[in-house]
This record gives C-alpha cells, sequence and structure tokens, in this order.
C-alpha cells in the first residue's frame, strides 16, 4: 500500500506507475480513491463539529432546565436528538467509505524502481549473470522423477492415495538429502549473521492481507474451516507478521532473520499441479530469509540478499542466472524483485529456484510496521524485504540434474557431507 498522500498530490504519478505495470484496469481506482478521500475527510469534519455541538447542547439542556425553560430545552433536546441521529448517520457512511477507501488502496500497485525494465510478462525479465558454467552430460539425463525412482527416493503412488496429487514421499537417501541442503542452508545464513527462526505455520487473516494482495491469496491460501487461520505459503508471512502494529527502536534495525517452515499452496492457475513430478506441488518445505530495516538501507539490503543464494547454490555446484523481472512479472506489493534460476541439463536451459524482493514500505503501511527515527523523533514506516534461501523440491531437481553420473549414482559435494554422514554419493538401487 503506498502513501495516500502521494494519490492527493501527485495522481498522474500513480497512474504512469499502473501503467508501467499493464494494470490500465486500476487506472479509475485513482479517481475513486480521491473522492472517497474527500468524502471521509468531510465526514470527519462534519463528525467532529457536530460531537462537539453534542455538549454544547448537553449544556444548554441542563442550564434550560435549572431556569425552568421547559419549551425551549425540550426544543434544545429535539435538536440534540436530531443532532444525535445525524452523528450515527456519519459514523455508519464513514464505515463503508473507510472500507471501500482501504479496499481501493489495496489494489494500487506500489511504485516499481526506476531500474525495472518495463515488460508485460515474465517473457520479458532480463537475465543480469551467471555464475558457475553450465555443462551438458555426456549421456542422456533422465527426467527427475525417474533419478528419483532409480534411487529408490520416492513414492508418489502411495502420496495419492493418503492425499491427491501434489504431494509426495522422500525416502531414504533422498529424504535425506533434502534435510540436509534446508540444514545447511540454515547454518550458512547463520553464519551471515541472520537469526534462525521457526515461524506459526498458520496466520490469521489480517496478517494475510498485509503480506499479500487479494489475487495472490486467492491462488496460493489454504483456509482453516471454522477458524480465521490460514496455512502460510512461505515463512515470509508469518515472520513479516510478527511486527504487525509494532514501533521498533532504530537501534533495533535492520532485523535479519532467516526462517525454516513447511509450505502450502494451491497453485491454482494455468500452471496447475503437475500429475508427475514434483516441481509444482501443495506442499514443500523451504529456508526464508527476511530483512526488516530503514528505508536508505533496504537498496543494499536487495543486493546482499540475493547474492546470499547465488553464493549457497554455487557452494553446492549447481550452476545459476539471476534474471532481473520486469515490470509486468512483479506483485503488487514489490519494488523490485530478481529470480534465481538453476541450470537443468536435461532441459538445456534455466528454471526458477528462488526469488528476492524489496517491498520498500508497501507491505509495512499494510501491517503498521513502523520504527522511532532517532533525529526527527517521528515513528516511520520501514521496509521490508524477502528472499529465498533455498526450497526443496525444486531444488533437488537441480541437484540431482547436475551431479547425476553415468552410472545412475549422484555425487554429494564436500559442502554437504557432513549432514550426510560423510557419504560422497547416493548409490541407484539393486536389481
Amino acid at each position: 500500500m503506498i502513501d495516500i498522500n502521494i494519490i492527493r498530490t501527485n495522481p498522474e504519478l500513480v497512474k504512469e506507475n499502473i501503467k508501467k505495470k499493464f494494470q490500465d484496469k486500476k487506472l479509475p481506482l485513482v479517481d475513486e480513491i480521491i473522492e472517497l478521500d474527500a468524502k471521509k475527510r468531510a465526514l470527519q469534519q462534519e463528525g467532529d463539529k457536530r460531537r462537539a455541538d453534542r455538549n454544547i447542547l448537553a449544556k444548554q439542556i441542563g442550564a434550560l432546565m435549572r431556569e425552568k425553560k421547559v419549551e425551549e430545552a425540550e426544543q434544545a433536546k429535539l435538536a440534540s436528538k436530531q443532532n444525535n441521529e445525524r452523528i450515527a448517520q456519519i459514523e455508519a457512511e464513514m464505515t463503508e467509505v473507510e472500507a471501500l477507501l482501504k479496499k481501493h488502496m489495496l489494489s494500487i500497485p506500489n511504485f516499481i524502481a526506476d531500474d525495472v525494465p518495463l515488460g508485460k510478462d515474465d517473457s520479458q525479465n532480463v537475465e543480469w549473470n551467471v555464475y558457475g558454467k553450465p555443462e551438458e552430460k555426456p549421456f542422456k539425463v533422465p527426467y527427475h522423477l525417474d533419478i528419483l525412482e532409480n534411487l529408490n527416493g520416492i513414492d508418489l503412488d502411495a502420496a495419492r492415495r493418503t492425499s491427491g496429487n501434489g504431494f509426495y514421499y522422500l525416502t531414504g537417501d533422498i529424504a535425506r538429502l533434502h534435510s540436509a541442503v534446508l540444514t545447511y542452508a540454515r547454518d550458512f545464513m547463520i553464519d551471515k549473521g541472520f537469526t534462525y527462526c521457526i515461524p506459526p505455520y498458520m496466520i490469521r487473516s489480517d496478517v494475510v492481507s498485509g503480506v499479500m494482495s487479494f489475487e495472490e491469496m486467492e491462488g496460493m491460501m489454504y483456509k482453516i474451516e471454522g477458524e480465521d487461520l490460514y496455512l502460510i505459503g512461505t515463512s515470509e508471512h508469518s515472520m513479516i507478521g510478527r511486527f504487525m502494529n509494532t514501533i521498533m527502536d532504530e537501534n533495533a534495525l535492520p532485523q535479519t532473520l532467516t526462517s525454516y517452515s513447511p509450505c502450502f499452496r494451491k497453485e491454482k492457475g494455468a500452471h496447475g499441479i503437475e500429475e508427475r513430478g514434483i516441481y509444482r506441488i501443495h506442499q514443500f518445505e523451504k529456508q526464508e530469509m527476511i530483512v526488516i530495516c530503514k528505508p536508505e538501507e533496504s537498496n543494499l539490503w536487495y543486493e546482499k540478499m540475493w547474492q546470499y543464494t547465488v553464493e549457497l547454490f554455487v557452494s553446492m555446484q549447481i550452476p545459476v542466472r539471476t534474471l532481473v523481472c520486469c515490470s509486468g512479472d512483479l506483485a503488487d506489493l514489490k519494488h523490485k524483485s530478481l529470480d534465481v534460476e538453476a541450470w537443468s541439463p536435461r532441459q538445456k536451459k534455466y528454471f526458477e529456484v528462488g526469488s528476492c524482493s524489496n517491498l520498500t514500505d508497501a507491505q509495512a503501511r499494510r501491517l503498521g510496521i513502523r520504527y522511532k527515527n532517532s533525529q526527527t523523533g517521528k515513528n516511520e514506516f520501514a521496509h521490508t524485504l524477502n528472499n529465498t534461501v533455498v526450497a526443496p523440491p525444486r531444488m533437488l531437481i537441480a541437484f540431482l540434474e547436475n551431479h547425476l553420473q553415468a552410472d545412475g549414482s549422484v555425487y554429494i559435494p564436500e559442502v554437504l557431507r557432513p549432514y550426510m554422514g560423510g557419504k560422497e554419493y547416493i548409490l541407484p538401487k539393486t536389481k
């Protein structure tokens, strides 16, 4: 959510930003917000005056009754009754206007950064850099599910029986590898100075509406029936929500946190759930990082955060590239975003394994996350950022394809061996 003062003073700037995000259908909302805001302030002004008049009338009625001016007192009582009725009407109108105003404000996208490339969708994202040398295998790389099954590491059939499509059982050394990567990522981020957290896996609706847009919520979140609770789609949701309606001391910033959680997603829309494979699923686990900082520090943290993910993948000998997201591929809250993509030897192309985003103060405004500026003494909105450290099972796909050997075994890079009991290879099942 952007500052409403910008809409009041420079609506054309807001409209231009909406056009850059190719969301022209939202352009009328700007004028509607201006009208609703003016109506709200007029109602507020009238309400304040009538509440003051109520006190004056009460005193007048008391004085007239003491002076036994009954007729005049009755007239004052009638005026007081009419005034109170109007106050009630104003309060009802205010509730309606504020609700609609908030709904429209939540739909206005955050301002994109000046260096964000303009484009309608992810096909117009721009490659930024490549890290590690992609290598072609001297043999045909099987589909990731075939690799997993050959390693006796997955059971999709049983998962379909217990849970349906979009779920899986990982077993044996593959399950251990899955946990090893998450644990390594946890320690990697702790070594970078981040504080490790395990957050709640369910959050209330006011947190959900604070951390994402309505469109994202509808396509992602699972609602707990009969409860004001949603399963998280990423730990960023509950991690940022932890600071909801707080005013932090400036010295407490930046907050640099890394969190583990399972993640639950509907995956509605064009992509849907895979019938065969684990690229797009309903449940997975992830190591995340978030930063809450002062506005002048957010760009610096943005650069640090995506570089940490790149460094992690390179340390596991997985080639990656970074892709700058264009304007049309940015969710409403994002100021700028960069995807990290891993190399797929099978497909001979890169695919997304993580995303880093700077949301400036848009998310903080929704959630009321502020800090006290030591120089001005004023409470100001903080900036929030989030980034994927690593998210199996997509990471597993990249890992298996890049470290698959001709004999069907999978090589374990040195950094992961302490988490794998010293193993150098995962061996295929014997026939």
